[in-house]
């Protein structure tokens, strides 16, 4: 390569830089003044650094095949600034495709046809829904990382407003404060909260990125009155796992504020667990409990769903390779469980998951198809599910991938499945992931009637956003979605 060439390459690099850096201002201008929710083929950019931008471009070729960059999409967010736009979530990097496919050289009145329902809608029909106190029982892992998630999307008006978080007493209250703010604003796996924390000891709250949240101190539901603290017919998501029946998650009801109680594991008895993108349609006005299943149900369900929906699903087998859990002991220790007293650092630990029983609850189809087990490894986050599938009708890898990959893009689901097309990925390339699971196509392999299909998932932070997911749903918060997908 000649050095002139070499130059352009730089100065291509340059300005594509010096767009993407024109362009978070104006996403920003979208998302807090709009309640534009902008993506790029399903991955966010709201709140994202330059580098990030210009990546999730350049995977739009991988995944797509369409060359996709900057230039092509910052015109575009560029003339939505000045549409005064209705709430929507709006996927600019398949507009942009859109675009350049059409021929068309206006981009203005490509934008006003394609997102004809929103224009000049700021405060129209683009969303429904009221806003609704959430209140987060217990602040383990999935507590912090909701709390995370919550936080981040106060901005974008999904109306969804974290009030307190409710956990256990620990002597020193001023002490206690600090540490679960500097748990919040840490951590190991997920990196450093994204904004500013600060602790108010006397009126003990935590506030983060302007969202004052009460710190409530309680032993039991029975201690509670929401409304004591201004809360009202709020959400309680329980993340303890210590309830799962509907006798025990009853007692958030009787809580004065409390309307509804959403548990972030698999509940028991008829309580409905829901895997959302999938049956999340079964919610009715009338639920006032709800399960959000398990971070394995939730990954693997989306995809057998869309593998049965094509090609028929006779039996299989789930294996599931997952990290380890705060639920094992971190050195030898007793433990209720068979196997899960050995140390979680250091060994292949075998154990049951109810997971493949649970995939009947969201899809009835499948019931008594599917056998499972698990395996957890020495990892902090992000497991990986195996169908071993026998299908009803004969394909190829190729197809099967591609299938796949279009559910991905193209499909409802597109929230709970991603597609990655790499021999070179492992499992910390999915930390922060926001689907429910990831099909990996290098590793599918097919023989006729028979499958494999490897699928990651952040069992932490991709579960999170599910769970989110659920809770706006349950909130009837919606939004419309642009481009509409053409069949």
């Amino acid at each position: 390569m000649t050095q002139q060439k070499l130059d352009t390459v730089f100065e291509e690099w340059q300005s594509n830089e010096a767009l993407a850096e024109e362009m978070i201002p104006l996403l920003g201008k979208l998302y807090r003044q709009y309640n534009i929710v902008s993506s790029l083929f399903g991955r966010s950019l709201i709140n994202q650094s330059v580098i990030r931008i210009l990546k999730d471009h350049r995977f739009v070729k991988k995944v797509e095949g369409t060359e996709l960059s900057v230039q092509d999409t910052y015109p575009l967010v560029k003339a939505m600034v000045d549409l005064n736009l209705g709430p929507a979530h709006v996927d600019v990097g398949k507009l942009a495709v859109a675009f350049k496919h059409s021929g068309e050289s206006d981009v203005v009145a490509f934008l006003k046809r394609e997102l004809a329902e929103i224009v000049d809608g700021h405060g129209g029909n683009g969303s429904t829904g009221e806003p609704k106190d959430v209140v987060l029982y217990g602040f383990g892992r999935i507590g912090r990382l909701l709390a995370r998630i919550l936080i981040e999307k106060a901005g974008g008006g999904n109306m969804l407003r974290l009030r307190a978080i409710v956990v256990r007493g620990r002597g020193d209250i001023a002490k206690d404060l600090e540490k679960r703010a500097s748990l919040l604003r840490r951590d190991s796996v997920h990196g450093p909260f994204s904004g500013t924390l600060s602790v108010d000891e006397e009126a003990r709250t935590i506030t983060a990125n302007g969202n004052v949240i009460k710190v409530i101190y309680a032993d039991s539901p029975s201690e509670i009155d929401y409304t004591a603290y201004g809360i009202d017919n709020a959400i309680v998501v329980d993340n303890t796992g210590i309830w799962r029946d509907e006798d025990g998650l009853s007692q958030h009801l009787a809580c004065k504020g409390a309307a509804k109680a959403l548990l972030t594991a698999p509940g028991k008895g008829d309580i409905k667990n829901v895997v959302y993108g999938v049956n999340h349609g079964d919610i009715t006005a009338d639920d006032r409990i709800v399960s959000a299943a398990s971070c394995t149900t939730n990954a693997i369900v989306p995809v057998l769903k869309a593998l049965n929906d094509h090609y028929g699903v006779e039996h299989g087998h789930v294996e599931t390779v997952h990290a380890y859990t705060n639920d094992q002991n971190l050195i030898d220790n007793y433990h209720k469980g068979d196997r899960r007293g050995r140390s979680a650092p250091l060994n292949m630990v075998l154990t049951e998951t109810g997971a493949a029983k649970a995939v009947a609850k969201a899809l009835p189809e499948l019931a008594g198809k599917l056998t499972g087990n698990a395996i957890r490894v020495p990892t902090p986050n992000v497991s990986m599910a195996i169908l071993n599938l026998r299908l009803n009708q004969a394909t190829d890898a190729a197809a099967l991938n591609d299938y796949l990959r279009r559910m991905a893009l193209h499909s409802p689901m597109q929230k709970q499945i991603d597609y990655v097309d790499s021999a070179e990925v492992v499992s910390s390339d999915f930390v922060g992931n926001r689907h429910a699971g990831i099909v990996d196509a290098k590793a599918t392999i097919v023989d006729g009637n028979n499958a494999v299909v490897y699928a990651w998932y952040d069992n932490e932070f991709g579960y999170s956003c599910q769970v989110v997911r659920i809770l706006q749903h349950m909130s009837n918060v919606s939004f419309l979605a642009f481009p509409k997908e053409r069949d």
